[in-house]
């Protein structure tokens, strides 16, 4: 029965993170979302398609069910970090529709077996896994990601929370200005004085 419950919480939790993660492009242009807003790139187009992959790999290629369509190997050198942004030729209807089929096919693999049914990842340390081990880690991997959304929707337009139907309500510049000062002036205290 706990197995039961620990699977169906796991899932359920792995729904709600991948709406909340697709929702960080609600209402912005193009340019917005693909755009590079730190100094390795990240953008979040490119976390949604690093997310594609990635689940598509660990309820997939893990369980001897790999996903129906072409997508690189984890062991093609030549591929590794494309993962990570879209070219212009990728469109973003194109990227977030794959991930829908991702979740399809995913959410097929988790119904299918029990939560301790044998997996194998050849790229951990420790590769013999379960369902609950590669639940765990999707989940984890992509609250991670989500977060990291959370930080570039908030540099691209102050969109603050964890979905677009639960966004923090709208402040203006002189709030957040105030805010900062507050919050620069305790870790100023709190480092006795100290600046850096």
């Amino acid at each position: 029965m706990i197995d039961d419950f620990a699977k169906a919480y796991l899932h359920s939790d792995l729904w709600e993170i991948r709406e909340a993660m697709l929702s960080k492009l609600d209402g912005l242009g193009e340019y917005e979302v693909r755009r590079p807003l730190t100094t390795t790139g990240t953008n979040l187009l490119g976390l949604v398609k690093h997310l594609t992959l990635s689940e598509s790999r660990y309820f997939g290629e893990v369980f001897d069910r790999p996903f129906p369509e072409p997508l690189p190997r984890w062991d093609d050198l030549d591929a590794r970090g494309a993962d990570m942004w879209a070219t212009e030729h990728e469109t973003r209807d194109e990227i977030t529709a794959r991930y829908r089929r991702v979740w399809a096919h995913s959410d097929a693999t988790i119904a299918a077996l029990r939560i301790d049914s044998p997996g194998h990842v050849p790229w951990w340390p420790r590769p013999n896994v379960v369902l609950f081990n590669v639940l765990v880690h999707v989940l984890t991997e992509t609250s991670r990601h989500a977060g990291h959304a959370d930080i570039l929707r908030e540099q691209l337009d102050g969109t603050t929370g964890t979905a677009t139907g639960h966004a923090s309500p709208p402040r203006d510049a002189a709030f957040w200005t105030a805010r900062r000062a507050e919050i620069e002036r305790a870790a100023t205290a709190a480092s006795n004085g100290k600046t850096i």
